[in-house]
């Protein structure tokens, strides 16, 4: 028994849309999180080190750059997936969905990425032009 996404063209061009949208998106908030600005976010209010910067960046900026080219697409919306799951519960801790301190942004970014890890990096990818590649890359 195999499950499969229909083979429509427009499918494809929405796969690759939310993964560029999504992409995007972390690819900017992970390089905002360069500045100094954040910083003393992180060491103040989350009462994190320092050295916690370029970690948490890189993991936004890197699965970003991924999802938008459509290369280990899974293994990096997983990650963003994790990464949203600590927005949500860690810095927002849940307070309330919308309104100031609101997590709704936060959920639809984990909701697009789960639904990228289950359809995968789609026909619109590095990932189905380059065909001998393992398929735990995809």
């Amino acid at each position: 028994m195999e499950a499969s996404l229909s083979q429509h063209k427009l499918h494809d061009i929405a796969n690759m849309g939310m993964r560029a949208a999504v992409g995007v998106i972390f690819i900017v908030h992970g390089a905002g999180k360069f500045n100094e600005g954040f910083l003393g976010f992180l060491t103040g209010y989350l009462g994190l080190p320092a050295e916690m910067q370029i970690p948490i960046a890189l993991a936004e900026m890197i699965p970003g750059i991924l999802l938008l080219i459509g290369i280990c697409t899974r293994m990096s919306a997983s990650l963003l997936s994790i990464v949203m799951l600590g927005a949500i519960f860690y810095v927002k801790q849940a307070g309330s969905l919308d309104g100031e301190g609101g997590f709704e942004f936060d959920l639809i970014l984990l909701a697009s990425c789960l639904v990228v890890i289950v359809a995968g990096p789609g026909r619109v990818s590095v990932s189905h032009v380059i065909k001998k590649l393992p398929r735990w890359l995809h």
